[in-house]
């Protein structure tokens, strides 16, 4: 993978973690003249991107000996990612914020932030790799080198002109050598743990958030139905749930039943067997692809529908509604609309070619 050329200036968005404290180390490490942006983006109590965090980041930076300032982007996380992730559960689906901050936040704006300072690069401390094509100039984007903390699915929307001025400095690393080299430079975070919900859900009680930004959403009822239409029990909203939920459903029943579908114009939930909820192929919107170009015609790649599953086989091909069919060699379970369906390549599992957005999966 490409290092950074020096000298050069490059921004490190920090977060407060240790991923990030290390990539802006190894970024001062190379050479580069470094400064520290963390970027404010919920409110004190979330597990990130809040005051203690900034707190943390300007003490790793002041070790660093590095310019450190803090950029306050809450009203406008707020809008742009807050208010979407409660609208898409009331509509029935069921969101990747990350995505959406990954993107507007950790690339557009702190681009921008980038810009005026004269800055070429915008490093931070996701577990993903890029290339560059020295034949087209083109950026690649790669699976960290260590599966377990790969955070790529994460990654595939974001365009050429963010990835050539990217860097992921941790993408080779696991966490643990994350952590032995933070420790031997004596970074604060060294020993910080990592958060394992969305930063403004910090106790995962996702229904509490929507609730709070829609009230009308406490209001909200409706029944519990299996395929056939039978009514099982009432519900408290929609979104309440999302596909592939077994517990906490409020019914009783003499066999394990699943979410297997939200159907937000009537307010039901349809639940059913496992095996209901497995999928031969998808719908899915909002496909970019890495490279920039659409393939012209239908290609072979691995899919993964959600950051933990296995990504399998599939064909994809675009529709003339604009939406693009994914076609799973073998049946997937649990597609959730509002997930992401990420492409890689069919012969590696290693390179994001693309993605988007799944609309619903198919039988």
């Amino acid at each position: 993978m490409t290092a950074i050329a020096t000298p050069e200036r490059v921004v490190v968005a920090m977060s407060g973690g240790v991923d990030s404290s290390l990539a802006a180390a190894l970024v001062v490490a190379s050479g580069a003249e470094t400064i520290g942006i963390t970027m404010r983006l919920s409110a004190s109590g979330s597990r990130c991107c809040s005051l203690e965090d900034a707190d943390d980041a300007r003490r790793v930076a002041e070790r660093l000996g590095i310019r450190f300032y803090v950029a306050n982007y809450a009203e406008a996380f707020g809008r742009e990612v807050i208010d979407a992730f409660a609208d898409a559960y009331l509509a029935g689906r069921t969101p990747i914020p990350c995505i959406a901050c990954n993107q507007r936040f950790k690339f557009d704006h702190l681009l921008e932030r980038a810009k005026a300072f004269g800055a070429a690069r915008v490093a931070t401390g996701h577990y993903a790799r890029i290339s560059h094509d020295p034949a087209t100039g083109r950026a690649r984007l790669f699976r960290a080198r260590h599966r377990e903390k790969d955070q790529s699915y994460f990654l595939f929307s974001l365009r050429q002109e963010q990835l050539r001025q990217a860097h992921f400095p941790v993408g080779e690393m696991s966490k643990e050598d994350v952590r032995r080299e933070a420790r031997a430079l004596g970074l604060e975070t060294a020993e910080k743990p990592e958060s394992q919900e969305i930063c403004f859900v910090p106790d995962g009680d996702y229904a509490k958030v929507v609730e709070r930004l829609r009230p009308e959403a406490t209001q909200a009822s409706g029944s519990i139905v299996d395929e056939a239409g039978q009514i099982l029990g009432r519900h408290r909203g929609i979104h309440r749930f999302t596909v592939g939920q077994r517990h906490g459903l409020g019914i009783a029943s003499d066999r394990r039943l699943y979410v297997v579908r939200l159907e937000p114009e009537s307010q039901r939930v349809v639940v059913g067997d496992a095996t209901d909820l497995d999928c031969s192929g998808a719908r899915v919107e909002r496909v970019g692809w890495i490279s920039g170009e659409e393939p012209d015609g239908p290609i072979r790649v691995r899919v993964q529908v959600r950051h933990r599953h296995r990504a399998v086989g599939a064909e994809v091909r675009a529709l003339a509604s604009g939406e693009t069919e994914v076609r799973f060699d073998e049946p997937v379970r649990a597609v959730a609309p509002g997930q992401a369906a990420v492409f890689y390549d069919e012969a590696g599992d290693d390179e994001v070619l693309g993605g988007g957005f799944l609309v619903e999966g198919r039988r």
